[in-house]
């Protein structure tokens, strides 16, 4: 375990502050691009489906990356890899500003879904840099620039395509892109930690195999059909690759992913409540979204417009980061797990409270604030579960792996929450506040979405309850060495 360097001087004093920002950049690319979905069609000459493709290819790219990337930055240092990741997520900002073209588009977000991999390779970064009481605030911060980053993309953009061409959108997201690259490495010191071997590139293809092909089944199911040939070819290969993917994990002697370390119940169940409350977060950003927009004439609808709408997530951005010190004491004076178990009882009682009160713009901003209370709690604790629980050299690759659960959990909810909402639906008749009428989802069905999540997330808080009191960190082993700190600020 490397000896943190005391803080001192203007670089080590922005180390928190870059990091953060970071996560703020990973959210926004996430979320900037909804707003846009309706006019892209026509901009671009192609059919809703295939421009939805510019969602699906970020949160694969992004899935599959989480725990590639993350390894990487264990073995060659968590600042290169971090700062490429800012560096290929700017070039793919610039890609989009700079064309109409939906093949490019599809493409370059796919680039920006690397930025996934900031979260995590924050997180080892922290924990290597920082002295051991400083650690629990800056991981709460961390986690909790997620929930800003996404409550403050959705407005921005709603801004900027009301009054601008969307390509401006871009131009935006790439000078932020790059600013965050430029002080990324102008700021944060070479890796201290490093575990010296062997790529596992056959894992990383094999994994990257499975991931795409479950995703893509859940994600395009309801677009493709989920008996479709495509849907039932693309999972079960998905299904079939991930087994031999761990097969090979256990064998290889240098693995992409240590599973013998991940089947560790102190690793495990945070992991297993990452996906649940991933779930949980998700439905509560989807359905608020939905359920402010939706028009008067289904009878408890409020006609709004994107804006709006995505400003009722606002506060509940703010509140994450809000918490963050008070999720750190928290843990701190009473372990991270119990943290875990009362966010996520936190947010089950706002979606109880929320099955019954979500007829009024306030009650509906109320209901969203609280869940964000409860999962910036979450969020802030199950990545200290994990370092905790981890060897110093696979900080990154163990919260790169919390993160795809989260990524999988956000990925299920979202094809559960279109069944729901497009099953479950009630017809509006053509009138002069809703002119052209038509089928929406009804209020029930955003009952049963509130519902469901409620039942996520207390999943997620007995899943908690089942994580041992204490973790202590395995030996780092032979694989591990420690990089001698340099004075000066030679690149890694």
């Amino acid at each position: 375990m490397p000896t943190a360097v005391p803080s001192s001087g203007l670089r080590s004093r922005l180390v928190v502050p870059t990091l953060a920002f970071g996560g703020v950049l990973m959210a926004l690319m996430q979320t900037v691009i909804v707003p846009l979905l309706p006019a892209l069609p026509g901009d671009t000459g192609s059919s809703p489906g295939t421009v939805s493709w510019m969602l699906t290819a970020t949160l694969l790219s992004g899935a599959v990356l989480n725990p590639v990337l993350g390894r990487a930055g264990d073995m060659y240092g968590r600042r290169r890899i971090l700062v490429g990741a800012l560096v290929v997520m700017t070039v793919g900002s610039a890609l989009c500003a700079l064309t109409t073209d939906i093949g490019v588009l599809i493409t370059a977000r796919a680039l920006q879904g690397t930025a996934a991999a900031v979260v995590p390779l924050a997180t080892g970064i922290l924990r290597d840099e920082l002295p051991p009481h400083r650690v629990g605030s800056a991981v709460a911060l961390m986690s909790s620039t997620v929930g800003i980053g996404a409550a403050a993309g959705l407005p921005l953009a709603s801004i900027v395509v009301q009054h601008a061409d969307w390509h401006v959108l871009f131009w935006v997201t790439t000078g932020l892109g790059a600013l965050g690259a430029a002080l990324s490495w102008w700021v944060l010191p070479r890796s201290s930690v490093r575990t010296p071997g062997r790529f596992d590139v056959v894992g990383a293809l094999l994994l990257t195999t499975g991931l795409v092909g479950v995703l893509l089944a859940v994600s395009k199911g309801g677009d493709w059909g989920w008996t479709s040939p495509a849907v039932l070819g693309v999972g079960a290969t998905g299904v079939l690759v991930l087994p031999l993917w761990g097969r090979h994990q256990l064998r290889v002697r240098e693995p992409l992913v240590d599973l013998r370390l991940a089947a560790r119940r102190t690793v495990l169940l945070p992991h297993l409540a990452a996906l649940v409350t991933g779930f949980a977060f998700y439905a509560n950003w989807l359905a608020t979204v939905q359920l402010v927009q939706a028009p008067e004439g289904t009878g408890y609808g409020l006609g709004a417009s994107a804006l709006v709408a995505s400003l009722c997530l606002l506060p509940g951005g703010v509140t994450m980061v809000v918490m963050s010190p008070v999720s750190a004491r928290l843990s701190a004076a009473r372990g991270a797990r119990l943290t875990l178990v009362a966010g996520a009882l936190v947010i089950a009682a706002a979606y109880v409270v929320r099955v019954f009160t979500s007829e009024h713009m306030w009650t509906i901003t109320a209901g969203a604030t609280t869940c964000s209370v409860g999962t910036g709690l979450v969020y802030s604790a199950l990545p200290t579960l994990v370092i905790q629980a981890v060897p110093a050299a696979q900080t990154a690759a163990a919260t790169g792996l919390n993160v795809l659960m989260r990524t999988i959990g956000q990925a299920l909810c979202s094809t559960v929450v279109a069944v729901v909402l497009t099953t479950v639906t009630t017809t509006v008749p053509a009138g002069p506040g809703d002119a052209a009428g038509g089928t929406y989802a009804s209020l029930d069905a955003y009952r049963i979405v509130f519902a469901l999540a409620a039942a996520a997330a207390l999943a997620a808080a007995l899943t908690a309850t089942a994580i041992p009191h204490t973790a202590t960190p395995p030996s780092t082993g032979p694989g591990t060495r420690e990089v001698p700190r340099r004075a000066s600020r030679t690149p890694s």
